[in-house]
């Protein structure tokens, strides 16, 4: 039995998500100086790969359905390789990718069907956006940010893990804040 097949159980692993530009990664990386075991955030991480192979975002984003299968294939990847005893925080999750899968009205894969009936999650911890500042890879505008955040908490929130939305306040405020709710 794989360690996929496993989570069902129990996992110590913490979900930090939210819509685009709610500060997801700079919890993570505090989280990470402050000592936990964090993951990284797959999208941003495909993109700066398919960057390093001469594509730009724009040619990555044009085929969204190949782009948000690879993104679940990376997180499920990544899941596979943690151990469930170990306390982690994840930059998004497999449910983030139904979120985008229906954002983008595209149907869902078989692959994320299976993954979405064998994830286990200790909490989920909700980061309510921040004023949106887009980059190279995050190139949604406000009304897309909301809709997503509100898809992704919808999400959750139907899932059999404890949901804990986080305030916007100051960056270390907001980790001192998910470490008092573990």
């Amino acid at each position: 039995m794989s360690n996929l097949e496993n989570l069902k159980k129990q996992t110590n692993w913490y979900v930090i998500t939210g819509g685009p530009g709610s500060g997801k990664t700079t919890m993570v990386n505090l989280l990470r100086a402050r000592g936990y075991k964090t993951t990284i955030e797959n999208a941003r991480h495909y993109f700066d790969m398919q960057r390093l192979n001469g594509k730009t975002v724009e040619e990555v984003r044009k085929h969204q359905e190949d782009f948000q299968l690879k993104i679940l294939e990376m997180q499920i990847e990544v899941e596979k390789q943690l151990s469930p005893d170990d306390i982690v925080f994840l930059d998004r999750a497999i449910p983030d990718a139904l979120a985008y899968y229906r954002y983008l009205n595209i149907i869902i894969d078989p692959k994320l069907a299976e993954a979405m009936h064998s994830m286990a999650y200790k909490k989920v911890f909700i980061l309510d956006c921040l004023p949106l500042v887009q980059d190279y890879a995050r190139r949604e505008d406000e009304t897309a940010q909301k809709r997503i955040h509100a898809i992704i908490t919808d999400i959750y929130e139907s899932l059999p893990f404890p949901v804990i939305h986080v305030p916007v306040i100051l960056p270390h405020e907001r980790v001192d804040f998910i470490l008092k709710n573990l």
